[in-house]
């Protein structure tokens, strides 16, 4: 299992909220029960706690998978679906505060082909990819990943916009009520910080 904790995670760039840690989970040898989940969830530490080190992720075989899936799509003039011996049901919840994403490897990898391609046609400076099954065998839950070109000031507006409400005065407690005034406020204080 790879953790990816929240030291290592940007708050999103919607309405600045911090993400959540990542459980990578390979469904052939391992599972992540809910109660572990939360007990994991206590243990990693808050974004500004000092990081220790750094941990560099080799992907061996990316590359050629890459390439190999580049080669399929250019051969082909309908999408491609990865291999059907995907075994058990895929799975991407947030658990206890933590996002669970569980899969057989084989499904792992064709999610990093995927994510590592997206951008191959971005829209607008936009890519998105879903984390999903087989047609015929869904995720119980889809997960989604998204890049954008100018994802650094999306964050930083964001962010500003968070902390410019929360600084206001009757600011509602609820999600629901808080990310809407976020969103909007986010227009103002892009205005101001990019029309200089």
């Amino acid at each position: 299992m790879v953790i990816i904790d929240r030291r290592f995670i940007d708050p999103n760039p919607f309405d600045a909220e911090q993400g959540d840690p990542i459980a990578l989970v390979p469904a052939h040898l391992t599972h992540l029960p809910a109660r572990t989940t939360g007990q994991l969830s206590r243990r990693i530490p808050a974004p500004e706690a000092a990081c220790s080190g750094t941990v560099r992720w080799h992907t061996w075989g990316l590359d050629a998978a890459m390439d190999a899936w580049r080669a399929d799509r250019a051969d082909s003039d309908r999408l491609l679906w990865r291999s059907a011996n995907f075994g058990r049901a895929a799975e991407v919840a947030r658990l206890n505060g933590v996002l669970r994403v569980r899969a057989e490897p084989s499904l792992l990898r064709s999610w990093a082909v995927h994510v590592a391609t997206m951008n191959d046609h971005a829209y607008e400076g936009m890519a998105y990819t879903e984390l999903e099954g087989p047609r015929w065998e869904l995720c119980r839950s889809d997960g989604e990943v998204q890049t954008f070109h100018d994802y650094r000031r999306r964050v930083s507006v964001a962010t500003v916009s968070r902390r410019e409400v929360l600084s206001s005065e009757n600011v509602p407690g609820e999600a629901a009520e808080l990310q809407p005034l976020i969103w909007d406020h986010s227009a103002t204080v892009r205005d101001r910080r990019f029309s200089l």
